[in-house]
């Protein structure tokens, strides 16, 4: 069973400069104004080999360049009069930024077409190949598609689980007793998710309400003062979810485990289950043992598929796989 909770949106998200500087530890060449205010906007990155050789047919103006050393050693190679050409025409495209690796000279023309056009230049000492993975692994973050949802969010025994409910359900409080017992805060109330690749979310917490907890009776609390800076963490993927809903002596609820319930993030389905809350019920215990559950069915084992088929009731698995198998088929 699969529910829809978000559809993937086109927004337009940005990144300013000085971000993306203090993050990859750059070194400004030129700056035409405040970093603070340029943004970034595309998660591509580009090399601009054909475009310095003449070749515009495709080239998208929003990308950031990243000079390495094979086009270095190109614009190196021309005369003056094509060298002064080349990189006028490139620059007039006014790129972002461009980005010069493995720190290379940086050519005169090159300064002069930047200042011409107001174009940030900037240097870092990284190889050029690793240094495009972490500025694209950086911005598909900071640039991700998101949503933000009330919940919460921990992570118990390294699995991301993100705790849905109604308001007074209990969420904050099931989070609170799994700080006690040695788990990590990442997002109460407001969570922000975001869809860092076609199959993980990412999510983490406002900055102006990270790690504080409100609960009913004593207010707002502060959980890395309180437990430590052990007790919080700024980011996790989302593994599960988990909804907590009041119990409903009416509902039938799985006692077996054989439907596997997923829920649809940002166009990322999400193993999910529904766990009913009455007085007596120790959350934080079932959470914990949901996400040891969870852990083992990513490693291949199936407590509910082994115990059937030791009593030699492997129909009731082929079933139960068949029947899933045509509901992601109605939801694909």
């Amino acid at each position: 069973m699969v529910s829809e909770w978000g559809s993937i949106m086109q927004t337009g998200f940005s990144v300013q400069l000085a971000k993306i500087i203090k993050e990859l530890s750059l070194e400004t060449i030129y700056l035409p104004e405040n970093p603070e205010e340029i943004l970034v906007v595309s998660v591509e990155v580009n090399r601009p080999g054909l475009q310095l050789a003449g070749y515009y047919e495709f080239f998208d103006s929003e990308r950031v360049q990243v000079i390495g050393k094979s086009e270095d050693s190109y614009l190196n190679d021309l005369s003056p009069e094509k060298l002064h050409a080349c990189l006028d025409k490139f620059f007039s495209k006014q790129p972002p930024m461009v980005i010069i690796s493995r720190n290379l000279a940086v050519l005169d023309e090159m300064l002069a077409a930047a200042k011409k056009y107001g174009v940030p230049l900037l240097r870092t000492d990284d190889a050029t190949s690793s240094f495009m993975s972490s500025i694209i692994a950086f911005l598909n973050v900071q640039l991700a598609p998101r949503i933000t949802r009330h919940g919460v969010l921990v992570e118990v025994y390294g699995e991301g689980i993100l705790i849905l409910g109604e308001s007074g359900v209990g969420k904050s409080e099931t989070a609170i007793e799994l700080v006690k017992r040695g788990h990590r805060l990442i997002a109460d109330d407001a969570v922000e998710l975001r869809r860092v690749s076609s199959r993980s979310l990412v999510g983490s917490s406002p900055e102006n309400i990270r790690h504080f907890i409100e609960l009913r009776g004593i207010g707002i609390i502060n959980a890395s003062r309180i437990f430590g800076v052990g007790a919080v963490k700024l980011t996790e993927k989302v593994d599960m979810v988990i909804k907590l809903e009041p119990w409903d002596s009416d509902k039938v609820y799985d006692r077996m485990g054989l439907e596997n319930q997923s829920t649809s993030i940002l166009d990322i389905k999400i193993p999910s289950l529904t766990i009913p809350v009455k007085p007596g019920r120790n959350l934080a215990v079932i959470i914990e043992v949901a996400a040891m559950n969870n852990r083992q069915k990513k490693l291949g084992y199936n407590a509910a598929h082994d115990l059937l088929k030791k009593l030699g009731m492997e129909d009731a698995i082929a079933s139960s796989e068949e029947d899933e198998t045509l509901s992601n088929d109605v939801y694909d």
